[in-house]
């Protein structure tokens, strides 16, 4: 099992930071001066980029296009997400609405457009919020991060990251959920290095950090070829975790990385003894396992057999040809050949047919060698002067 793949191993945290940002009415903002003091209080506790470079603007909704907004803020309040982007289109071209208009409008269309499952307008919508830049910057920077999330779950990893680090270098923020998005798109980007050092730092300041963000740590170590590190996050998430079959396969996964064979393998078996071996992929990490250590043919037999047997396991070209290599080095030729002769049609090439033809000559089985060498001939092979020295045997 390779950590590595295309799909991330985290879900990205799409924001539900447009959702919040929904106002009473389209005035909210220009009626400050009128809060009370307590109400300022708990406005200033709802500030959640504190350290942000960035000028909070000081434009309010316009009066021209106050009611306009009103309505669209009403519709979009009601889920009403075609109507609030036909809208939101509106306004965004009406002469007389300001940045301040056209940012939150933009910026409900990029939500309306995104539960409508059209990330590709949503991200457009997206980009207009930050150029017209009129909203303060919990929207602003919310829909940044949003942004830069959409990016990367389309596999727009370069801008994705570029949006986040622009983000990231705005805010100052180091919230483990947004150092964990960093992480992430650096994995994805196979710059496995450069992730370990966010992934660990929102590990580190996170009082409950989440196992997959371990995972992901540890996934990062293991491409990184930082094996100890990689085993002693992989034994803590397995240690917290002893029911969770999942942190158990991932520390056989590490083990075996790291080239501690034996360990991965107690640990599978553990698995197997208790009857948490369930699909085919669990039954083939621990195969593959036994047949990467010496003097385990056996056990590759015993694995592979009861898979079969409980129909877990494929009756397919990778078992048969285990099976053949296992019986070969353990001296049981006939269940050699038996195996080679089941895996051989399904090779995508004439190499198995060749092993086959090998192991028949071997048995003095020279017309059934022949026949072997044939196909072999016929599929293709690599050396095809060896498949002419059998069929030439006198």
């Amino acid at each position: 099992m390779n950590f590595r793949s295309k799909q991330a191993l985290l879900s990205f945290f799409i924001a539900a930071a447009l959702g919040g940002v929904v106002v009473a009415d389209a005035s909210a903002q220009s009626r400050g001066a009128k809060q009370s003091s307590s109400s300022k209080k708990s406005e200033k506790a709802q500030v959640l980029y504190p350290d942000a470079t960035r000028e909070q603007p000081t434009v309010k909704a316009s009066a021209k296009a106050g009611k306009k907004l009103q309505k669209l803020i009403d519709v979009y309040n009601k889920d009403d997400f075609a109507q609030t982007l036909t809208l939101a289109q509106e306004l965004l071209g009406l002469e007389e609405a300001n940045e301040y208009d056209k940012s939150l409008a933009a910026q409900l269309a990029a939500q309306a457009a995104y539960n409508q499952e059209d990330t590709a307008a949503a991200k457009g919508y997206l980009q207009q919020v930050l150029q017209f830049g009129g909203l303060d910057n919990n929207g602003h920077y919310q829909s940044m991060l949003m942004l830069a999330q959409l990016q990367l779950a389309d596999d727009e990893l370069e801008p994705g990251l570029a949006t986040l680090d622009r983000y990231l270098a705005e805010t100052k923020s180091v919230r483990p959920e947004d150092l964990v998005i960093k992480g992430q798109a650096l994995y994805q980007l196979e710059r496995f290095k450069e992730a370990i050092g966010p992934l660990k730092q929102a590990i580190d300041s996170s009082p409950e950090p989440k196992d997959n963000w371990v995972q992901l740590l540890m996934a990062a170590y293991a491409e990184a070829e930082q094996n100890t590190e990689a085993v002693a996050l992989a034994e803590k998430l397995a240690a917290k975790n002893p029911g969770d079959k999942k942190a158990q396969t991932n520390l056989a996964t590490v083990y075996a990385q790291a080239d501690q064979m034996d360990k991965a393998a107690a640990v599978m078996e553990k698995l197997r003894a208790a009857g948490q071996l369930t699909d085919e992929r669990e039954y083939r990490q621990l195969y593959i396992t036994y047949a990467n250590m010496d003097g385990h043919e056996k056990d590759v037999i015993s694995v592979i057999t009861e898979g079969l047997q409980k129909g877990v396991l494929k009756p397919d070209y990778q078992t048969y040809l285990a099976l053949a290599q296992s019986y070969y080095y353990s001296d049981q030729m006939a269940q050699a050949i038996d195996n080679w002769q089941k895996a051989a049609p399904l090779s995508k090439d004439g190499e198995t047919y060749l092993n086959l033809a090998r192991a028949l000559w071997q048995e003095d089985r020279v017309p059934e060698a022949k026949q072997a060498a044939q196909k072999a001939l016929d599929k293709g092979v690599k050396k095809p002067e060896d498949a002419r020295k059998i069929i030439n045997l006198k």
